[in-house]
């Protein structure tokens, strides 16, 4: 009887929160509207950015339009500054920020993240035809090149081995400009910057496997707005599980770096 009792509790307490969720309106106002308002930085390439033609471009743009297929909505794009675009979300400029945003504490007190659909974060850069690193284990006394000021400089002090020499440029295509010429023996990067690189220039580089550092990406909405992101997360799901992003990320970084499975 005391199962019985506890069973008709758990769903009973289930469908109030289910209830709760769908009440919340967030995806019917969305639905409502046709549209779904996306805030971003466009000038952060490959996830969003601008091309000649002024037109957006990217893997975060490809991903959301098939959303919006998929949800039978236009998905449409609002460029705000990125120091205040938490500020600009919560002050209802645009209904969520889907641009590379990487999921932090701090962050998630003010936003809610949908699960991770890309494993960023800082990875070892070596030239095609090297055959000396095997890992990052293998990262010996070498020569390392990062961005000045970026987060690499510190994921360079959590490799394996101090590095003999680290080399600090002013952007990330001189530091690979360095590798390619053989005057340093890997650059540590952004995964999603270096697998831009990459990709534009096939056979100059590869990654080693692993991440020094992890930083998830996550699309981030109003805390209130449960029914939106649940809908969002659904359909992310989907597009996983059917291949629709391995092929978006193949397209962009020349691999699938979506599959949970692989980080």
């Amino acid at each position: 009887m005391k199962k019985a009792i506890l069973l008709l509790l758990t769903l009973v307490l289930a469908g109030l929160a289910t209830a709760a969720i769908a009440a919340d309106g967030s995806f019917k106002r969305v639905k409502s509207a046709g549209k779904l308002v996306i805030g971003l930085d466009d000038s952060f390439p490959p996830m969003g950015f601008r091309k000649e033609d002024g037109t957006l471009n990217g893997f975060d743009i490809d991903a959301a339009e098939e959303l919006g297929k998929r949800l039978g909505i236009k998905i449409e794009w609002q460029p705000t500054a990125w120091d205040g675009v938490i500020h600009s979300l919560n002050a209802k400029k645009f209904d969520c920020i889907w641009n590379g945003m990487t999921i932090t504490d701090e962050r998630a007190k003010q936003v809610a993240f949908t699960k991770p659909y890309i494993m960023d974060g800082q990875v070892a850069v070596v030239r095609f035809d090297e055959k000396r690193f095997k890992d990052l284990k293998g990262l010996k006394s070498v020569k390392v090149g990062a961005q000045k000021g970026s987060s690499a400089i510190k994921a360079v002090e959590k490799l394996p081995s101090k590095p003999a020499e680290l080399k600090e440029y002013e952007d990330n295509p001189k530091a690979l400009l360095d590798l390619e010429s053989k005057r340093i023996d890997v650059v540590v990067i952004d995964n999603v910057t270096g697998r831009d690189f990459i990709a534009k220039r096939p056979g100059k580089f590869k990654i080693l496997p692993g991440f020094i550092s992890k930083e998830p990406f996550g699309v981030a909405f109003r805390k209130e707005d449960k029914e939106l992101l649940s809908t969002v997360q659904k359909t992310l799901d989907a597009m996983v599980k059917d291949g629709t992003m391995k092929k978006i990320s193949k397209k962009w970084f020349a691999e699938d770096i979506t599959n949970p499975k692989k980080w």
